[in-house]
């Protein structure tokens, strides 16, 4: 475990969604009409940061730049909900505030008020925060702050002693040398590395060559530049990068993915993780932040709830196509061995609307069905498979012995099933027709079943000895 807290160093922004039904459009003008409009604040920048790490478990510290101003107290105390303690720092401006006008999940528009002004000087609080640490993330949104000469000094030492995380801002200063990970994103790289890599034959040589010239320029240990859904590269100079492969998620709104990015590093390397342990780490919570809505579905949740995964981004995609007046369409089985029965009944599905749900049984689940030998590929990996294919858009795992309790979750509008209930009425029909769904019956490619590739795999076992 880390020596002492997660130290979070940087500018705290107030968020603020504001959410409303957008039903109609305003008379004078080709715009929607917000109605029931409802109001939610959480921590931006790097008092999102810092929220986050408070909420992996971690004992956390932020030391940032807040206005003494009505804004700043509601921010400061939004921060005490969260359990993080704030060590504040002189800021002549206003607070910055970031209020985005959404409905339905999408945002319509955002507004953003606030002043710059002078940051620092830095107190001896502050100062003693970032020489306690047992780690630090800098999250530096370019307000100044990592500017201020006794706050870098602080962090020089600090990246001597203690892992550094250093999320960078193109406004903000450079990191200090001996920082043991940087996380730009691939515009931020582009920025910091001008033209290196223009030449490279493929993007991804291009953002490698980003990245091992700035490990260079910034005498870091190494650079993760985030690729969004596809990951992240990280490299630690001259040698092969590694690149780090993110789940497929379905949903559209990635603010503050950076901020989970960079905190699920940080927090890693403060438990004695290694680099490479800790950016896979933080792509997984990245993926899984957006999943769950990203920082919307953040300041939602509340202080101790945990982030949302795939299962959450799937349903809120299933309210976005309800919403839309589209099809939402869910099928359901264990899906064991993957093979080509279920890649047709899958595709099928799909073709009925705009979604597609798979309901699948879990480990214990299978058992109770198939008996104590099965299933043979544990649920994780079978609900990760699935959700990787291009037909399914979120997978739901149940317990129970058929999907009813899933179904009332979902609610889809048709119920597809394969074709060995051809003739029958489908067990779920009855509990479809209670919300106006429809079951159906699809082609049953013959021959293909979980249970022959078993049987064929131990005949040819037993074949061989």
């Amino acid at each position: 475990m880390s020596r002492g807290p997660l130290v979070v160093v940087g500018d705290a922004l107030l968020d603020v969604d504001l959410e409303g039904r957008a039903g109609r459009l305003c008379p004078d003008a080709p715009v929607p009409v917000l109605d029931d409009l409802v109001e939610h604040p959480r921590p931006g920048g790097a008092g999102l940061a810092a929220a986050l790490a408070a909420r992996d478990g971690h004992e956390v510290v932020l030391v940032s730049a807040v206005a003494d101003d009505a804004d700043g107290e509601r921010l400061v105390a939004l921060l005490d909900s969260y359990a993080v303690r704030l060590v504040r720092v002189p800021h002549a401006g206003s607070t910055s505030v970031k209020k985005r006008v959404r409905s339905a999940g999408q945002s319509l528009l955002r507004l953003d008020t606030g002043t710059a002004g002078a940051v620092g000087p830095a107190p001896e609080a502050a100062l003693a925060a970032i020489a306690s640490a047992g780690a630090v993330l800098v999250a530096d949104y370019g307000r100044g702050l990592t500017a201020e000469p006794a706050v870098r000094e602080a962090l020089a030492a600090a990246a001597g002693r203690v892992p550094v995380v250093w999320d960078p801002h193109p406004r903000g200063a450079a990191p200090v040398p001996g920082v043991r990970l940087v996380t730009p994103n691939r515009d931020e790289a582009a920025h910091f590395a001008g033209d290196v890599g223009a030449g490279a034959r493929t993007p991804l040589g291009e953002v490698s060559a980003r990245a091992a010239a700035l490990v260079e320029r910034w005498s870091a240990a190494a650079v993760a530049v985030t690729l969004g859904e596809r990951g992240a590269l990280l490299s630690h100079g001259e040698s092969s990068p590694s690149v780090l492969p993110a789940p497929r998620v379905g949903a559209t709104d990635p603010c503050g993915a950076g901020d989970r990015f960079a905190s699920a590093a940080a927090g890693a390397l403060a438990t004695g993780a290694l680099t490479t342990e800790a950016v896979q780490a933080a792509v997984l919570a990245a993926a899984h932040f957006v999943a769950g809505g990203g920082a919307a579905g953040f300041g939602r949740s509340g202080p101790g709830a945990a982030d949302r995964g795939s299962a959450a981004a799937g349903l809120d995609r299933v309210e976005l196509v309800r919403a839309a007046g589209g099809t939402v369409v869910a099928t359901g089985g264990c899906f064991d061995l993957l093979h080509a029965g279920h890649v047709a009944t899958l595709e099928a599905a799909r073709a009925l609307g705009d979604c597609l749900v798979v309901c699948l049984n879990s480990d214990a689940s299978v058992r109770r069905l198939k008996g104590a030998s099965r299933p043979l590929v544990p649920q994780d990996d079978r609900a990760r498979v699935l959700a990787a294919l291009e037909p399914v858009d979120a997978v739901v795992v149940f317990d129970e012995d058929t999907p009813t309790e899933a179904l009332r979750r979902v609610r889809p509008d048709v119920w597809a099933k394969g074709g060995d209930y051809a003739g029958v009425e489908l067990p779920e029909a009855a509990l479809l027709r209670e919300w106006g769904g429809q079951s159906v019956v699809l082609p049953y490619l013959q021959g293909r079943s979980t249970t022959s590739l078993v049987a064929t795999a131990a005949q040819r076992a037993g074949a061989g000895r």
